[in-house]
């Protein structure tokens, strides 16, 4: 009677006027790798939530159309179905095709992506980018296309490991971070540890809320200054996603310090050569400040990717999403190589500092040096 790929539903006109529930929302969901449907029932000043498994919807829906509503509608992906109870007992039902905003990727031949359309995944349907069905929207696809991104370039690194334990320094309210966890959790069946560290105590809790909500149980989140954390051992993998300033410094720095076998970088804004930028023969660039600011943080990351080189990684500059949706489009990808250091690779950094007077924390932090 019922069709068997519910994606969500409702149901309305109360049998009596004294009904206790006014109507009644279905949907789909995935709560620990098994999917159900959660019927929500209203009443006039309260919500009763229900879990039905998905062999037992068919006999539910039935019974709660015979004795408490008159009207159903069912949505699957391609099609939506009504069902209304006539004042004379008949049932009337209805099909007609689903029209939606929605990217069919599976008709998409040119790119198969990581996070498969039709897998319902929490954090991406609180974000927007996904529909309660887990289809992708249109009007988000670039964003769901960045996402994607960043998991592939993870997935070429770290191979076939089976266990990870990741800090995230600076994590913020990135969704990065769940999306992360949920893949190498539930996609590649890793055993994985994430720790989310920020300032702000107020994202903290929001955070640490949202992962109680997904079931996340080994992704956890702590207030602590990243300038001021101290080095843990066995930590494989550091992730920093649009760290302000200097806080990608901290970030690399500890990295380097733990020896993480792999690093992944999304610098955010960088002031911190740009305001020292004083060097005469730059003129030319720094007086307009657009090119200024660009060349700064170019030069930023240049000097960052040259001395993770020199603490034994193999380090790439690598586009994170097109120019065209953002300029701060930089990926730094770093990955433990050797223990062995490049005097050559230091001569370059020292000759380009004193070229150019100025300081770079990651820089100082390293080789300890300071300014007269």
């Amino acid at each position: 009677m019922f069709p068997k790929d519910i994606i969500r539903g409702t149901f309305s006109i109360p049998k009596t006027k004294n009904q206790k529930y006014s109507k009644a929302k279905l949907q789909r969901i995935l709560i620990k790798e098994q999917e159900i449907i959660q019927v929500s029932l209203y009443t006039n000043q309260q919500v009763f939530h229900e879990n039905i498994m998905l062999e037992d919807v068919e006999a539910y829906l039935a019974k709660l159309l015979e004795e408490q509503f008159n009207s159903l509608e069912l949505i699957t992906k391609d099609f939506s179905y009504s069902y209304k109870i006539t004042s004379k007992g008949k049932l009337l039902t209805n099909r007609r095709q689903q029209q939606n905003d929605f990217v069919v990727l599976e008709h998409n031949k040119k790119k198969t992506y990581l996070l498969e359309e039709g897998t319902i995944i929490p954090p991406l349907v609180d974000l927007g980018i996904m529909t309660s069905d887990g289809r992708v929207v249109k009007s988000k696809f670039d964003k769901y296309k960045q996402i994607n991104r960043f998991l592939e370039m993870i997935e070429d690194s770290i191979g076939n490991e089976s266990k990870l334990k990741i800090i995230d320094f600076g994590c913020g309210k990135s969704y990065l971070t769940f999306i992360l966890y949920y893949y190498l959790t539930y996609v590649k069946k890793m055993v994985c540890e994430i720790i989310g560290l920020d300032l702000k105590a107020s994202v903290i809790e929001e955070c640490n809320r949202i992962s109680q909500k997904y079931g996340y149980t080994h992704l956890k989140f702590f207030k602590g200054d990243i300038s001021q954390y101290k080095d843990e051992e066995e930590v494989d993998m550091i992730v920093t996603l649009h760290a302000c300033d200097t806080a990608t410094d901290y970030a690399l720095y500890h990295a380097i310090q733990m020896r993480c076998r792999y690093i992944f970088s999304v610098p955010c804004c960088q002031h911190e050569i740009n305001l020292q930028l004083k060097n005469t023969s730059l003129f030319p660039i720094s007086k307009y400040g657009i090119l200024k600011e660009r060349f700064s943080a170019i030069l930023t990351d240049a000097i960052r990717a040259n001395i993770l080189e020199y603490y034994g990684y193999k380090t790439q500059i690598l586009e994170f999403v097109e120019w065209e949706a953002t300029p701060k489009n930089v990926l730094i990808r770093a990955i433990l190589k050797h223990s062995t250091s490049s005097t050559k690779l230091k001569e370059e950094l020292d000759q380009l500092m004193n070229q150019l007077d100025f300081e770079q924390t990651l820089y100082q932090l390293c080789f300890k040096t300071k300014k007269s």
